[in-house]
């Protein structure tokens, strides 16, 4: 039982991540612990599931429409497509959460609220190193991005992608995801202007070696990028980790940005939520 809800948790003896061992049952205990601050960063959002349920060597697989055979206590809402009117999952407390962490995925959001589709209340910039770049060179591009949207009033914060990257966050208001995409786009222009050497705001592979792609895409209102705490479905239980703008300003190697789910509630307890503040009431900024 969980908070009152019955809830049927299977194959917990199962290894999820044959590199270090970890099993199903420790994913549980993951999303158990950092519920608190997991939770405010997907409530009233709709999820997309990026599922590996035999581990990320697996079929991995995303499944946006509300999954057979959930719960009818678990929120769902209808969300806009372009493809016509879809239902999705809504985490909206802690029973649900565990319902989804038993479904073995990524949590993937968009940047935008159920009850207002029409208006981002966030702008992202996903930062994909291509090799010889690590998320080091990351780092620069962030700091970069950091004091540009400072001078238009946009406070940013940081997390791991979990993967290879950074990803940049901000509170913003009054805006569409149209409009949050083109400006986004500008000032990812902008940075490949800035730092030729470093930055790029185009995909084409051929450009992507030793640079840092500054991906604005992900602020159309169609797309979704890895929630805040999510596990990854990587060789090793690594999370999309908040950070500080101190750990982005010192890191010197890949693995100072690094963190497994053993890393977080050490971490939680030390800092709280790092991204609490694009939470708040009137911390948003608005576009220029």
């Amino acid at each position: 039982m969980v908070e009152g809800r019955r809830l049927p948790l299977s194959n917990l003896e199962k290894v999820l991540y044959p590199a270090t061992g970890f099993t199903k049952g420790e994913v549980l205990h993951y999303y158990a612990t950092v519920a608190e601050v997991l939770l405010p960063h997907l409530r009233d959002r709709a999820v997309s599931f990026l599922r590996y349920p035999d581990g990320p060597d697996g079929q991995v697989f995303f499944t946006k429409n509300v999954p057979p055979g959930t719960p009818d206590w678990v929120t769902t809402a209808e969300v806009p497509r372009v493809e016509g009117p879809s239902r999705m999952v809504l985490v909206q407390d802690l029973p649900s959460l565990m319902w989804a962490a038993n479904l073995v995925a990524e949590f993937h959001t968009h940047q935008w609220l159920v009850d207002s589709p029409d208006e981002a209340d966030r702008i992202v910039f996903d930062l994909d190193p291509g090799a010889p770049a690590s998320i080091v060179q990351c780092c620069e591009v962030a700091l970069w991005l950091r004091e540009r949207l400072a001078a238009d009033g946009i406070e940013a914060y940081a997390k791991t992608s979990g993967s290879k990257g950074l990803h940049l966050l901000a509170a913003v208001r009054g805006a569409s995801s149209e409009r949050v995409s083109g400006y986004a786009k500008e000032l990812a222009v902008e940075a490949e202007k800035a730092m030729p050497r470093l930055a790029l705001h185009r995909m084409t592979r051929n450009l992507r070696p030793g640079k840092v792609f500054v991906d604005w895409s992900q602020n159309a209102a169609r797309k979704t990028t890895a929630t805040p705490y999510t596990l990854r479905a990587r060789p090793e239980p690594t999370v999309s980790a908040p950070v500080t703008w101190e750990e982005v300003e010192e890191c010197g190697s890949p693995g100072r940005l690094d963190f497994h789910a053993t890393d977080i509630a050490p971490r939680v307890q030390d800092y709280g939520d790092l991204l609490a503040p694009l939470l708040e009431p009137g911390s948003a900024g608005r576009l220029p």
